[in-house]
């Protein structure tokens, strides 16, 4: 999942892709180098960030889609807590709706991914983007997280949502210290036992840049290691800003990890 910001200030590509032919541009370079999603969102929902209105997200995002679609039919997913621009995103093209806060922001949101029939994906966010970084604390991180998700998920199935079309994502960064995102990825798999495909978003985020005292620009190997732990721990996508070095490292770790594939 090739990650598309068309903001101005996302934590680690703010204003590089804010405008439509830009972020087209971008788009063909993400599928060219292997992208098989391509995940576009117009809010910036970095730690302290401040809400944007809903006009104001739909036209960062519609013409986007729009032109999109109108030359490929790869995979769109929006990127959003409002059900107003989801609606419109899916009516433009899209075909997921990635929603950080898992339907609890807005309560139309079930209703419109039921409608359309779109997969959703579902993340853990401990608070809201604006405190969500605010000294976070758990007594049991694994079981906290798990049930939560667990909980989301029975919510869209009670609601109609198809089993098929439900994804999970723990929320790497959202409410998360530095040690907390360590132990999730560590411990993906208690995630995939839900029985749910499990979203990994660590490309690029802080609990690297703090390891290894990098800027955001300079991430990518740590957003590999991570990547390849969460590939070997049940992780079924992978949300990341480097397309090329994602894509050429998991392949690789998907031929180690499940050699099967090797005897032809």
């Amino acid at each position: 999942m090739g990650i598309l910001n068309v903001t101005p200030d996302s934590f680690s590509d703010g204003g590089q892709y804010f405008g439509v032919e830009k972020a087209f541009e971008h788009t063909i370079k993400m599928i060219e180098e292997g992208a098989d999603i391509i995940d576009i969102g117009g809010e910036s929902t970095k730690p302290f960030a401040e809400p944007v209105s809903k006009d104001e997200e739909l036209s960062r995002v519609i013409p986007v889609i729009e032109k999109i679609r109108a030359e490929h039919d790869v995979v769109i997913s929006i990127d959003t807590t409002k059900s107003k621009v989801a609606e419109e995103a899916l009516k433009a093209g899209a075909n997921i709706i990635n929603d950080v806060s898992a339907m609890e922001f807005d309560s139309n949101m079930i209703q419109v991914a039921k409608n359309h029939g779109s997969p959703i994906i579902m993340m853990h966010m401990k608070g809201i983007p604006k405190n969500m970084q605010n000294n976070p604390s758990y007594d049991h991180l694994i079981s906290e997280v798990k049930d939560y998700l667990f909980s989301r998920a029975n919510f869209a199935l009670n609601a109609g949502i198809d089993k098929n079309n439900i994804i999970v994502d723990p929320g790497i960064g959202f409410g998360k210290s530095v040690n907390h995102n360590f132990e999730i990825i560590n411990n993906l798999d208690s995630f995939v036992e839900l029985g749910f495909p499990v979203l990994l978003g660590a490309s690029r985020k802080s609990f690297i840049g703090l390891t290894l005292n990098v800027d955001e620009k300079d991430r990518i190997e740590g957003s590999i290691a991570a990547n390849v732990i969460g590939l070997q721990k049940g992780a079924s996508i992978f949300r990341v800003h480097d397309v090329l070095a994602a894509k050429k490292s998991l392949t690789i770790a998907n031929k180690i990890f499940n050699p099967i594939d090797l005897i032809t």
